[in-house]
């Protein structure tokens, strides 16, 4: 498997393959460049591609309405408008609409949202999935004690938490709600059904949500990485399946994928505007925005996707809501001067490009205010693809490892993490990656929120930091023992690249 192009499919499964994705140091929204021009010049082409735009406003709702109109001689149609941030999401078939747009009074940044809107040239399957087998589940039910789910016994990443230990004095509240940005939730799963918030789930791919028709569900060949996530954060303690770090809270399903598995930033803009206004407590991202592994502030364009998204997440995190994020898993020091990007823009032909990690962030991982989480194996060790760097990781969680690398204790058998699928029915399988361990994080964090109901988003954060279990570097670090140091861990034990504020603690969450 191409180590860079893969970076996309968050989910992967060790050791036949590891899919890699990089997070880097924030990027500040960009200054304003535009000319004191009222509206947009009057002769427009239209004979580009169609292509969607953000164009982020200065100046309130009456600028936002003086810049719809602007966009309209731009040759642009709106189709939706998050005038409370000053964001407008645009169609548009005028090549240089984002050029024209920048000239135009109060509008702060614009730019495309991607660069082939028809024919994505990418294959998003998921990397040598492993599913559950029947011997496995049933081996596992055998050794399942009176208080365990049937498949808790093979589901070693929730004592690493002490998520076992907690759901002795609390599954969660059923009045707090995880958001799952991702590709989609199969409610009818009996491990999820009890807890899903249909209210609060809908379709937000065209960056318009859209609740009719249980349009928040993967469709048959999509991907089940957000089924996983979802199975990861709340599956019921109801004596099926596997059990979640936090059982008694509610997940919703925000849909974020389009079915050819691609992030894009009208998506998930909508994806975190529907869930700071429809009660959210906490959002999982276990994914980037596509198309660009890192968005320099150089380019017009991933200026403005970054800006929108910067004030998506604040504005989330305003009304209350703890925006979590995986990391990366492309064994990358976040930190470090410079990374060679050969996979962007990846709905058209990539290019080669040497960037630096602090002027082109991943987003949304590396956005103001988001909690950034590293993964961990079996043996609780940084996991060999998970990306690391001191100041940027926030967090460390349970994502799983290579078996040969780091292998459970019984009765557990994979160091990959079994969670919900809808692949041949009602059914759980086992994945690796940042993206797995991101849950655990939101997990921990509703449990927190349930406990501290009234807490603000910043409390959240403290107590999730203050709670973690200090984990020191691991120097020298030689994941496959091969004598080659694989990365090298800067910080001290209560904070470091590795682990950031230590090992995320369910049981703290709820006796604090």
């Amino acid at each position: 498997m191409a180590h860079l192009r893969s970076r996309r499919t968050r989910a992967i499964a060790l050791p036949a393959g590891l899919a890699l994705t990089a997070s880097l140091g924030f990027l500040p929204a960009g200054a304003a460049t535009a000319a004191p021009a009222d509206d947009a010049p009057a002769a427009v082409s239209a004979d580009g591609p169609a292509l969607s735009y953000v164009v982020n406003v200065d100046g309130g709702r009456s600028a936002v309405a003086k810049v719809k109109r602007a966009v309209a001689r731009a040759g642009g149609t709106v189709v939706i408008a998050y005038d409370r941030i000053g964001v407008i999401v645009v169609h548009s078939q005028n090549p240089d609409f984002a050029g024209q747009m920048r000239t135009v009074k109060h509008v702060a940044s614009a730019g495309a949202t991607r660069t082939n809107p028809l024919v994505p040239q990418r294959d998003d399957a998921i990397d040598a999935e492993q599913p559950l087998t029947a011997e496995q589940a049933e081996a596992a039910a055998a050794r399942a004690t009176d208080d365990q789910d049937p498949l808790e016994p093979l589901q070693w990443d929730l004592p690493a938490i002490k998520a076992d230990k907690a759901h002795q004095r609390s599954l969660g509240s059923s009045k707090v709600t995880v958001a799952v940005l991702d590709s989609g939730i199969d409610d009818t799963h009996p491990d999820i059904a009890q807890n899903f918030d249909r209210r609060a789930s809908a379709n937000c791919v065209s960056g318009v949500p859209v609740t009719e028709n249980d349009a928040w569900r993967p469709a048959a060949g999509e991907s089940d990485h957000g089924m996983h996530v979802a199975g990861t954060i709340a599956a019921a303690k109801n004596g099926f399946g596997v059990t979640g770090v936090a059982p008694g809270v509610k997940v919703s399903s925000l849909k974020v994928a389009n079915p050819d598995g691609f992030f894009y930033t009208e998506a998930v803009l909508c994806g975190f505007m529907w869930a700071a206004d429809h009660g959210a407590d906490v959002t999982n991202n276990s994914y980037y925005v596509d198309p660009w592994l890192y968005n320099c502030k150089a380019d017009e364009d991933q200026k403005a996707l970054v800006e929108t998204l910067t004030r998506a997440t604040r504005y989330a995190e305003r009304k209350g809501v703890v925006n979590v994020a995986s990391a990366g898993n492309s064994r990358t020091d976040l930190t470090s001067g410079e990374v060679t990007d050969t996979t962007s823009p990846n709905d058209t032909t990539p290019v080669t490009r040497v960037v630096s990690p602090l002027e082109c962030p991943d987003i949304p991982a590396m956005l103001p205010g988001v909690v950034t989480v590293s993964a961990t194996g079996a043996k609780g060790l940084k996991s060999s693809y998970s990306n690391y760097g001191h100041g940027v990781v926030d967090i460390a969680a349970p994502g799983g490892d290579s078996t040969a690398f780091q292998p459970p204790d019984a009765p557990a058998t994979s160091g990959l993490i079994l969670s919900t699928t809808f692949r041949g029915g009602h059914t759980w399988s086992y994945k690796a990656g940042t993206s797995m361990a991101a849950p655990h994080v939101a997990g921990v964090a509703a449990l927190i929120k349930s406990k501290h109901p009234y807490l603000p988003a910043a409390g959240v954060k403290a107590l999730l930091y203050a709670q973690a279990d200090d984990r020191a570097c691991t120097n020298p670090y030689d994941i496959n023992g091969d004598g080659t140091v694989d990365a090298v861990c800067e910080g001290g034990k209560g904070r470091n690249g590795f682990y950031g504020a230590g090992m995320v603690d369910a049981l703290d969450a709820v006796r604090w």
